[in-house]
C-alpha cells in the first residue's frame, strides 16, 4: 500500500476532535486512518499548514466511482438508515475539508457532460420530451450560475444537485438500459437555450399539475416573469400524482403531528378540517391550526419514518404530494384528496409527455409553457461546477481505470480514501 501525506508530520499527530422519476420539483463505512507510508512520501514542506482540498481527476475518457459515509446521528425512526453515498462522476472531483471537519464535494465537469447526468426524467419517454427537458435543463442551469454568454467570462458560479436547483446524479450506477436516449435527446439539443431579452431563461418546471401551472410571481413572490404566466394543464392525466388518495389513521397523525412539534402528547384526535390555506386540527378539548404546507411537512417526514411500512402509500412518492387538496373527516381517519406533485411554475414534465404522445414536438412543448418562446442558439461555458455532496465524514474514489490525477500527480492503482476531522487525510493505492 501506497501512502501519499498531504498534511505536515505534525499536524498528523493532532488528535481529531470529539463529536432523500427522482422528485422532479424543478423541475433530490468508519473512516479509516491514514497509515505511515512504505514508501517515500510526496514532497510536502513539513511546516505547511494542512491543506484543505483534494482534487482528483478522473483518466482522461473515465470516471470515479465515489462511495461517501456520513457521521452517525441518532434517529427515532423505526428503520433509522446511516445515509450513503454511492455515485459514478465524470471530470474533477474537489474534496473539501469544512471548518466543522466534515467534508464537501465539488465536480467540475464540461457542461454538456454536465447535462447527461441530469436525471430528472424518465430516459425511456417519448423523444421530444425528452429534448423538451433537456433544453429546459440546459437553460435553466445557465440561467442559474448567471452565465454571461461572454468569450472569455469566468466560470459560473456552482449549481447545486438536488431538487432545490436540478436533480444530478452523474452517471447511472449500476447503469440504465434506455440511458442512452436521454444522451440522444442532450447532444441533439446541444447550444439550444430558451431566451428572454437575450440572456437565457429561468426554465423552472415540475412534475404534474393540479389542471393549470401558476405565475412565478404566485408561488416564488418574484417579480412576474412574462414567459412564466399560467397554463391550462390537460395531458399529465397519466401522473400518478395527477388525482390521489391518503386515509391517515386518527391515531398515526397524532403520533406524526406531536413528532414533528405540531400536536400535545397523548391527546387523541377526532377531527380534522381545512379552512381556507389552515388546517385544523382537534381532539379531547384541544384545537391547534396550522397552514397546509407546516401539515405536510410535519407528515412528509414523520410518516415514513414511524411507519415505513404503510407510508407513503403504493404508488405516491410521498406521502401529501401537494397542498392542493381537500380534507374531510371520517370514522377514525383524515381524508385527503388531492392533484399535482411540485411547485407548480413552468413546465409540467407529465404534461410534456403527453403532449409528445400527442405529436408535438419539443419546440412547440417549450413555447407553450414558456410563454411561447422557442429554442435558439446560445454560446455555453466549458465547464461547470456542481455541489454534489456535503457533511461526508469519508470517501473512498475508485478512478476507472489509469490516467487518474491527484492535486495534478499521477495517482497510483487503486482507491483512494480522504476523511475529514482536524485535517484532511488521503491515503491512496488502497485495495
Amino acid at each position: 500500500m501506497v501512502a501519499l501525506l498531504l498534511v505536515a508530520l505534525a499536524a498528523c499527530t493532532r488528535a481529531a476532535p470529539t463529536g432523500s422519476p427522482s422528485s422532479p420539483v424543478r423541475g433530490r463505512a468508519g473512516s479509516p486512518q491514514t497509515p505511515r507510508p512504505t514508501s517515500s512520501p510526496a514532497p510536502t514542506p513539513s511546516a505547511s499548514p494542512a491543506p484543505e482540498v483534494a482534487r482528483i481527476s478522473a483518466p482522461g475518457g473515465g470516471s470515479l466511482l465515489v462511495r461517501g459515509t456520513y457521521p452517525h446521528v441518532r434517529s427515532r425512526c423505526v428503520h433509522p438508515e446511516r445515509p450513503k453515498l454511492l455515485a459514478r462522476y465524470p471530470g474533477t472531483l474537489a474534496v473539501t475539508r469544512s471548518s466543522d471537519g466534515s467534508l464537501s464535494l465539488t465536480l467540475t465537469l464540461p457542461f454538456e457532460r454536465y447535462l447527461e447526468g441530469i436525471a430528472e426524467m424518465p430516459p425511456s419517454w417519448p423523444m421530444a420530451a425528452l429534448e423538451a427537458q433537456a433544453i429546459a435543463a440546459r437553460s435553466y442551469a445557465l440561467a442559474s450560475t448567471g452565465w454571461s454568454g461572454a468569450q472569455g467570462a469566468p466560470l459560473p458560479t456552482p449549481i447545486c444537485a438536488t431538487t432545490s436547483c436540478q436533480v444530478y446524479r452523474g452517471l447511472p450506477v449500476p447503469p440504465e438500459s434506455d440511458i442512452g436516449r436521454w444522451y440522444r435527446a442532450v447532444r441533439a439539443t446541444a447550444g439550444e437555450v430558451l431566451l428572454y431579452e437575450g440572456r437565457p431563461a429561468d426554465t423552472v418546471y415540475f412534475s404534474t399539475s393540479n389542471g393549470h401551472t401558476y405565475g412565478n410571481d404566485q408561488v416564488f413572490g418574484s417579480a412576474p416573469l412574462p414567459y412564466l404566466r399560467p397554463v391550462v394543464e390537460r395531458d399529465d392525466g397519466a401522473s400518478p400524482t395527477s388525482r390521489w388518495h391518503v386515509r391517515i389513521p386518527f391515531a398515526d397523525l397524532a403520533t406524526f403531528l406531536h413528532a414533528g412539534g405540531e400536536w400535545p402528547a397523548g391527546r387523541p384526535i377526532s377531527s380534522v378540517r381545512l379552512q381556507g390555506g389552515t388546517i385544523v386540527v382537534s381532539g379531547d378539548g384541544v384545537s391547534r391550526s396550522t397552514d397546509v404546507d407546516t401539515f405536510r411537512d410535519a407528515v412528509n417526514a414523520w410518516a415514513p419514518c414511524l411507519e415505513p411500512g404503510r407510508y407513503p402509500p403504493d404508488s405516491l412518492p410521498i406521502t401529501i404530494p401537494s397542498h392542493w387538496l381537500t380534507v374531510s373527516s371520517g370514522p377514525g381517519a383524515v381524508v385527503l384528496n388531492g392533484r399535482g406533485w411540485g411547485h407548480g411554475v413552468g413546465m409540467v414534465q407529465w404534461g410534456a409527455y403527453g403532449k409528445a404522445l400527442r405529436g408535438w414536438s419539443a419546440s412547440q412543448i417549450l413555447a407553450y409553457y414558456y410563454g411561447g418562446l422557442r429554442p435558439e442558439r446560445y454560446p455555453e461555458p466549458g465547464l461547470i461546477h456542481v455541489r454534489v455532496a456535503s457533511g461526508l465524514a469519508a470517501v473512498r474514489i475508485r478512478p476507472s481505470g489509469s490516467g487518474a490525477r491527484l492535486n495534478g500527480h499521477p495517482l497510483p492503482p487503486g482507491s483512494i480514501t480522504i476523511t475529514g476531522g482536524a485535517h484532511l487525510d488521503v491515503t491512496t493505492g488502497s485495495p
